[in-house]
């Protein structure tokens, strides 16, 4: 694993890894999930697959779920339900739905007594992913894991943080941003003169895969931009890279460390939803089989990255790599990876040395250690 300052990174290093947290011995853990977007369920597997993980000696756990439809519930209650590869329990993705209404304002700011309350956010795509949850947390005062409101903001708008990077010099594929009611015919025209076919269509604020269209004739180019604008108001148009897929994951506040990086080989044409969910299809290569050059590449990239992005706590940065071409290209950046058996953000840092059960500790510790930092600047909360 490497290190990494969260500052502009000038070169890579390698000390030992940053410390464990020392963490209390009593902690309430409020594990957030369900949620509005295309990705409820994604969110419910995720949490369930830490719920099988956590050291019920050490955690007090309190199930929040969203539903589809917004409404806070609590699965307290729920029974407990196995599942094969996620750990000792699993709650059902039903009990989102079943639970009874709560205020929750009071669940996640409350602890008994001198029990500290962490929130883990298992939201992902928008209305969890995107900083308006980590809004209301900054606002009730509770620590959380994970990217702040600017990081979680910048890493959910796939186009604006590819401006933000651009910024920052760190290499892309070629790409166009459209915003519904600004697509005309000339979209046709500029990627036949900027990109070239195929491309992908997706959806700016969206992850899994969720709304995203190969494009190999121009003639399908409406049906994919109208897909994408069914899902968000923003779309991007990407070149297609004939390349290897490469992902690493991040870990850290002020300091950042890099697991090793991992391959994803697609089972269908991309990386696409139940490549990810399904358990079948995608072979995931954990390490990747890459040149010392390159992986030490990845990981340089993948701190400058997080660096430009404002992360915090953690993040999956995924690239292509074009042997014999551009290089190692970033793609995108993950605030809140996939959490369930099959995600590679636990399997990349397993094979980096640190277990499931451990990864989660240490997200709490860098929750807490993030939280006191903060709470003792001028206008912050105490």
């Amino acid at each position: 694993m490497a290190r990494y300052r969260a500052t502009p990174v000038a070169a890579r290093t390698r000390p030992p890894s940053l410390p464990a947290p020392t963490l209390p011995r009593r902690l309430r853990l409020v594990l957030l999930f369900g949620g509005r977007s295309a990705e409820h369920e994604v969110s419910c597997v995720s949490a369930a697959s830490v719920l099988g993980a956590l050291d019920l000696d050490r955690y007090d756990v309190y199930p929040l779920g969203i539903t589809g439809g917004g409404r806070w519930v609590s699965a307290e209650a729920a029974p407990v339900a196995s599942a094969p590869g996620a750990g000792a329990g699993a709650l059902p993705a039903t009990l989102v739905a079943d639970g009874p209404e709560v205020d929750p304002l009071p669940v996640l700011a409350g602890g008994p007594g001198d029990v500290p309350t962490v929130v883990l956010p298992l939201l992902h795509g928008p209305q969890g992913e995107d900083g308006t949850v980590q809004g209301l947390l900054e606002l009730a005062g509770v620590a959380y894991v994970g990217s702040g409101v600017l990081g979680s903001a910048l890493c959910m708008d796939k186009a604006k943080a590819k401006d933000v990077l651009a910024a920052a010099g760190l290499p892309q594929a070629r790409h166009l941003t459209r915003r519904d009611g600004q697509v005309d015919a000339t979209l046709e025209v500029q990627v036949g003169h900027e990109l070239g076919w195929p491309v992908f269509v997706k959806p700016a604020n969206l992850g899994s895969s969720v709304g995203i269209s190969r494009v190999d004739d121009p003639n399908d180019l409406p049906a994919a931009v109208e897909l994408a604008l069914s899902f968000d108001e923003w779309l991007v148009v990407e070149e297609a890279v004939a390349g290897r897929e490469i992902e690493c994951g991040v870990l850290g506040n002020t300091e950042f460390e890099v697991s090793v990086p991992g391959e994803i080989v697609p089972g269908a044409e991309f990386y696409d939803y139940d490549d990810k969910y399904s358990g079948s299809g995608a072979e995931l290569v954990v390490p990747a089989v890459l040149a010392g050059g390159v992986a030490d590449q990845v990981e340089r990239l993948a701190g400058a990255a997080a660096t430009a992005l404002r992360v915090e706590g953690m993040a999956r940065v995924d690239f292509f790599y074009e042997e014999g071409g551009r290089g190692l290209l970033v793609n995108e950046v993950n605030t809140i990876p996939g959490f369930t058996p099959q995600s590679m953000y636990p399997r990349l840092w397993a094979a980096s040395g640190l277990a499931y059960p451990e990864l989660v500790d240490r997200l709490v510790g860098l929750a807490l250690e993030r939280h006191a930092r903060r709470s003792g600047r001028v206008g912050r909360p105490r």
